[in-house]
């Protein structure tokens, strides 16, 4: 990678550095007439802030990660990037921890823990089975991906009510027992609710949900993760963490006109690709910072999961102070402020690579269709769409998301309606509005911008997750009907939205995305271009408006959240006979057997892409994320054969007839045959999901040998037991074939850094050896023996 050094000032988002502590500024502080307390003394209890308003007996503890910061600055004796500091300063053992960028496990002690709905029955099911009796802490679940776009908000949100019942009465009922805060259906989407009371400058947070890192736009260091590595935190045991590598962005210029913030990370998704941040953390800084809205920020840093990056983050700057000050947390920001050296980075840190991007020559970008990081400027797509054959007419514009629904985007989505409709003009496309949260419902409706949206044509839907998981109960084409949509989501991987494989999904603004679905096809830049009133005048769009946060407080909303009881004891312990199909206790997974694996037949040799999507599909199978055996019947149901080129058809070589991938895999396992699968590049890429390594383990799945993995699928492989291998040489890839036996052998040595050795037995008798690497270390060698990492767990209680 291109080694870079930044000698620069610091940014203007930073501005001068604040003092340390002193007895002087301590006094002034507490204000006239303070004793004189000794200022550690006086600096401790200037400290006690809570991490948020739900959670009073939880304290930010910046002291605590400035002594760290300390300890590691003198031992690497060099500048620190912001990541570093964050990361180093919730280090269990800074003393003593190993550290170098992108070679070291780190054991990290995060902050706090949030789950959305879909992933926390698994985690909460695993935390029940770890027979522990609380949370060690502040954890969170958030109802928002059950909800099925198909009517409207309201229609909607009673609609989920009543068919996910079963489901949302386990994680009420788990989070009162288990000390976890509970945020209702209806109440938003996981990502803006944390970014309006839980994120703050240099908390580390870790969410069982790919875009987690939405919270870097308040500065935070916030990660996705799978549901085993939720129960690690929550069970108080250290998290580890392959030491990040750092690509810095340094953006300079301003932000104007139709250029937004999802321009940014749209432009990096175009330069990095799906897998160029895989292993690092992405750090922006420099003077552009400062042009760029919080909420604006945490869109960038929330797509940053498109190219694979373990995270994303911003320096702390009076933007995020503003925002937390407009959301109700003034004395976090007043605190931020005496830590400011801490949550910014060091003049002359050193990144592994470095991105420039002038923000003041940035044009407007839409990127699709199939994946996130096939990048156009706007005012070439329609050029390029016929020249693709893709589908010009826009059939439904969406806007909202995790990734873009705040107030802000919201305003400026409704000053292009607003023009509009002041020549008369509606959608010509579809359109949908999500709103983020409960907060943002109430206030855009509040000020007039839901009336706006309404009147342009918009359906406003429930506060949650909606088509851009999937859940979208679409019925105006049908399925294999080629067709274009827009929105303002994250990913447009094949069939995410719809289902329907032949839905050519593009990504972009929401002001892009309203100004296409008001011209109704791709073949329009609202740069240049005109749209046509009912009166016959012609009249160009002025580049959208809206303002960065609410001229007045945030209307709350209705309260939409339970807090745990102080005591849980009298509540009641979960069991089997509470569930009905939706939801089931788990079993423990089988102990290694200490010998090398025999035989392990090819359940599937996958082609091309294969993401979680393609591994655990969502959509009509999210009601089973409680119930894994049920939910293994999606086992793969996506991906490639490359034998047939077949979608969820393989052979099975006990019987000779092709099946669908799950079934194939039941019967292997019914009659005692281990298998795996062979796949590709960025192997499981996109969502967190462990069920996409929960269902090959369940279903007799021993390994899973590929080109490359995504950083958290290959992480959740390993927390339950399972082999993610890697061919030495990718070439290797070519001399399996679906009807051999392979045997990894090597195992009753399996250490750090050491090959395992592939034995490929051919049908014609004929065998092939291969080396294939890991990146095990010792404690995640001790999951595989146990079976798992939850097994590990139980044997050290």
């Amino acid at each position: 990678m291109d080694k870079r050094w930044i000698n620069e000032e610091q940014s203007a988002s930073v501005g001068s550095p604040c003092p340390r502590v002193t007895p002087d500024n301590v006094t002034v502080a507490l204000g006239t007439g303070a004793r004189r307390f000794h200022v550690s003394a006086a600096f401790s209890a200037k400290a006690k802030v809570a991490m948020s308003r739900f959670e009073p007996g939880s304290s930010v503890n910046y002291e605590k990660m400035h002594e760290n910061i300390n300890i590691v600055r003198k031992r690497l004796n060099r500048p620190l990037t912001l990541s570093e500091k964050i990361v180093y300063g919730h280090l269990d053992n800074p003393a003593g921890q190993e550290i170098e960028r992108g070679r070291t496990y780190l054991r990290l002690r995060p902050d706090r823990v949030a789950m959305q709905d879909a992933t926390a029955q698994m985690a909460m099911l695993q935390f029940i089975s770890s027979g522990l009796p609380k949370v060690a802490v502040p954890s969170t679940i958030h109802c928002d991906h059950l909800i099925e776009a198909q009517i409207g908000a309201a229609q909607d949100l009673q609609r989920a009510k009543d068919v996910n019942q079963e489901v949302y009465n386990f994680l009420a009922t788990a989070a009162a027992k288990y000390g976890v805060g509970f945020w209702k259906p209806g109440s938003g989407i996981i990502h803006q609710i944390v970014l309006e009371n839980y994120a703050y400058p240099g908390v580390m947070l870790i969410g069982t949900d790919s875009h987690t890192p939405n919270g870097g736009g308040l500065g935070s260091i916030s990660i996705g993760v799978g549901g085993a590595d939720a129960v690690d935190v929550m069970a108080g045991i250290p998290w580890e963490l392959k030491c990040p590598k750092v690509i810095g962005v340094r953006l300079t210029g301003t932000l104007s006109g139709w250029t937004s913030p999802k321009d940014v990370i749209l432009k990096v998704a175009g330069i990095l690709t799906v897998k160029g941040g895989t292993g690092a953390i992405v750090e922006y800084h420099g003077p552009g910072v400062d042009s760029v809205s919080c909420t604006g920020m945490a869109t960038i840093c929330n797509m940053g999961a498109e190219i694979g990056a373990t995270t994303s983050l911003f320096p702390y700057n009076h933007r995020m102070k503003t925002y937390m000050e407009k959301t109700g947390r003034g004395e976090i920001a007043a605190l931020a402020d005496q830590f400011k050296d801490d949550l910014v980075p060091d003049k002359g840190c050193e990144y592994d690579q470095l991105i420039e991007i002038n923000l003041s020559e940035l044009k407007p970008h839409i990127n699709g269709p199939f994946t996130p990081d096939l990048a156009h400027p706007v005012s070439d797509i329609g050029a390029i769409a016929k020249k693709s054959g893709w589908p010009l007419e826009v059939k439904v514009g969406l806007i909202g998301s995790c990734t873009n629904s705040s107030y802000e985007d919201m305003g400026r989505a409704a000053s292009l309606a607003k023009q509009a409709l002041d020549k008369g003009l509606k959608c010509k496309a579809q359109f949908t509005v999500t709103p983020g949260s409960e907060q943002i419902r109430a206030t855009i409706e509040r000020d007039g911008y839901t009336k706006i949206l309404s009147d342009v044509g918009g359906v406003v839907l429930a506060n949650a997750c909606g088509p851009c998981i999937g859940q979208w109960d679409r019925k105006d084409v049908k399925k294999g009907e080629k067709n274009t949509i827009v929105t303002s989501y994250n990913r447009n991987f094949t069939a995410r939205n719809d289902a329907n494989p032949a839905t050519h999904a593009f990504v972009t603004s929401p002001e892009i995305v309203t100004a296409l679905a008001l011209a109704g096809t791709l073949n329009f830049n609202p740069e240049t271009d005109y749209l046509t009133a009912p009166s016959g005048e012609k009249f160009k769009l002025e580049p959208p408006t809206g303002d960065e946060l609410p001229s007045r407080d945030f209307d709350p909303g209705q309260d939409t959240y339970q807090h745990p009881p102080t005591d849980s004891s009298s509540q009641h312990n979960i069991k089997e006979t509470d569930f009905y199909n939706r939801l089931q206790l788990l079993e423990p997974f089988d102990k290694w057997h200490g010998k090398d694996l025999e035989d392990l037949r090819v359940l599937i040799k996958v082609k091309g892409k294969c993401t979680t999507d393609h591994i655990s599909a969502a959509g009509p199978w999210l009601k089973f994320r409680g119930h894994l055996d049920n939910i293994s019947n999606n086992l793969l149901i996506g991906a490639v054969n490359i034998e047939n080129d077949a979608v969820n058809k393989v052979k099975n070589q006990l019987t000779g007839e092709y099946e669908g991938v799950p079934d194939v895999a039941r019967h292997y396992k019914a009659n005692g045959v281990n298998w795996l699968v062979v796949g590709d590049e960025n192997y499981g890429e996109g969502s967190s999901r462990e069920h996409a390594a929960l269902e090959p383990r369940h279903l007799g799945g021993r390994a899973i040998i590929v080109k490359s993995f995504a950083r958290i699928h290959e992480t959740n492989l390993k927390k339950q037991g399972l082999l993610p291998l890697t061919f030495a040489d990718p070439s290797d890839y070519d001399k399996i074939h679906p009807d051999d036996k392979i045997s990894i052998t090597g195992l009753k040595s399996l250490s750090p850094g050491k090959p395992l050795t592939a034995v490929i037995k051919h049908s014609d008798g004929s065998q092939d050896r291969i080396s294939l690497n890991h990146t095990f270390n010792e404690t995640q060698i001790e999951w595989f023996q146990a079976g798992s990492a939850l097994n590990r767990m139980k044997e050290l209680q």
